[in-house]
Order: structure tokens, then C-alpha cells, then sequence
């Protein structure tokens, strides 16, 4: 079994050290293992549950919702149903964000070409 400092998660998930310790306490992650020294010592398991974060959390799932993800994936199997509602649900909700960046975007293309019309 693959064992990873803070620092090489660091490096892995690009979360900060404090996100990590701020994960662990609010129980996001659940408790992560230590060494003798009290050093943490983070799981590949680990490490996996940090990057279904790192895309929940890019993609603007607020905490209470993600902790409530967490929650059902620790209930177990029997709470897959209400897994795939609440990312289908926030799945909505980044469709939703992207087509109001394209909008945006368009915008922006736009402006551009008006701008470049001028010189």
C-alpha cells in the first residue's frame, strides 16, 4: 500500500496544507492515519477521495453539499441512488454555468472583433 507525506498530497491534489487539516476536522476526509511521530501519513484511498473533491470543489459544489456526498459514500451501497441525484443535480448546475460562460464568451468575441474592425 502506497503511504503520502502532506507534502506529496500537497503536490498531488493542489490543495494547501490548511485545506487538508481543514478537510480532516469538518470530516470531508475522513481521519487521515499518522506515523509514529504523529506525522500524517495519507492512503492512496486517500488520495483518490481528495481528487473527487478537487473536481467538486473546482466545479463550485459548495462544502455542505460535498459533505453530504461524503456522508452517503460512507453509508455505503444502498445510498447510490442518492449519489447519483446529487451529482446529477450539481452536473446541472455546471451545464448550466458553462453555457453562461459561452455566452460570455461570445460576448467577449464579439467585442473583439469590433475593436480589431477599428484599427
Amino acid at each position: 500500500m502506497s503511504v503520502y507525506t502532506p507534502a506529496e498530497v500537497v503536490e498531488e491534489t493542489g490543495f494547501s496544507i490548511d485545506t487538508l487539516r481543514y478537510y480532516e476536522k469538518i470530516g470531508l476526509l475522513e481521519r487521515v492515519d499518522r506515523n509514529a511521530a504523529g506525522q500524517r501519513r495519507f492512503s492512496q484511498e486517500d488520495v483518490g477521495w481528495l481528487g473527487m473533491v478537487r473536481c467538486l470543489r473546482d466545479t463550485g459544489m459548495p462544502i455542505a453539499t460535498m459533505l453530504r456526498f461524503a456522508e452517503l459514500v460512507r453509508a455505503g451501497d444502498h445510498t447510490i441512488p442518492d449519489r447519483i441525484e446529487l451529482l446529477e443535480e450539481h452536473d446541472r448546475q455546471v451545464q448550466a454555468q458553462i453555457a453562461n460562460l459561452a455566452g460570455r464568451q461570445s460576448y467577449i468575441h464579439h467585442k473583439i472583433s469590433y475593436y480589431r474592425s477599428l484599427l
